[in-house]
């Protein structure tokens, strides 16, 4: 008998067993539409929740929530081509035809291609915090985006986000709540005690904090109502901690 073909990255395995190639699939989304939003029906040949990964990376997180989880349609999208090349790989040998990955912005796809009241939950894990000051107008989490993560979940809809910047995270505490019910995890998750990530694999492995916390979407706020709160709150400007740019070099490293 075979035995199943496991993938490690740090020590840690990927989820999913790589299969025989004349059962691998194709994930990439090659171009986002002309015009509208994305249809999830057609994205995924059937009608199942959606779970979208900003900033997804090689994909781990989303692979193994599409291992776990193939009743659900799973989206990620990631600024850096490497990383996503990477994710398709996996994803393609791994045989799913519930997850697709593509090239993007998370707030561009929020705000351009994704229909309001049509996702399940929102996942953001360790999003770049830009240490220079004359970059901070890039760093993802600010009031407007938060909205957009708002109007784009369904009732009820879950958001998920994760760091291991103290900066980043007090701004979170503070801007999240506003948006959704918050809830702070104080231990890994169960799911994934090792890290749902590559970044909080290394994090953990050279013994630095991590801060998790995932919150429902606040019903009582109107999408339009949550678009101009977020004008009124403050922008995302904070200490990055510089000495944290280690993990950046380490996570940008071999993918092996």
């Amino acid at each position: 008998m075979n035995q199943p073909r496991i993938e490690h990255e740090l020590g840690v395995p990927i989820p999913g067993e790589i299969l025989d190639p004349a059962l691998w699939t194709q994930t990439a989304l090659k171009a986002m539409p002309a015009t509208g939003n994305l249809n999830w029906a057609e994205l995924f040949g059937r009608i199942a929740p959606v779970v979208i990964d900003l900033g997804c990376g090689n994909g781990r997180f989303l692979l193994g929530s599409a291992v776990a989880r193939p009743d659900y349609n799973h989206l990620g999208i990631d600024i850096l081509p490497v990383v996503i090349r990477y994710a398709r790989r996996r994803g393609n040998q791994r045989g799913l035809t519930n997850i697709r990955f593509a090239v993007g912005g998370g707030r561009q796809l929020l705000n351009e291609f994704v229909e309001p009241g049509s996702v399940d939950e929102i996942h953001c894990y360790h999003p770049q915090p830009y240490y220079e000051r004359a970059e901070v107008h890039r760093r993802l989490i600010t009031p407007e985006f938060l909205a957009l993560v708002h109007r784009s979940l369904k009732a009820n809809g879950l958001f998920v986000i994760q760091t291991d910047n103290p900066g980043y995270w007090k701004y979170i505490q503070k801007i999240v709540p506003i948006f959704f019910d918050f809830v702070e995890m104080k231990t890994p998750w169960p799911d994934t005690p090792q890290g749902r990530t590559r970044r909080e694999i290394i994090a953990r492995q050279r013994g630095l904090p991590v801060f998790r916390g995932y919150g429902r979407r606040r019903d009582d706020i109107s999408a339009d109502a949550a678009m101009k709160i977020a004008e009124t709150l403050p922008p995302p400007v904070f200490d990055a901690n510089r000495h944290l740019r280690a993990l950046d070099r380490m996570e940008r490293g071999s993918d092996k």
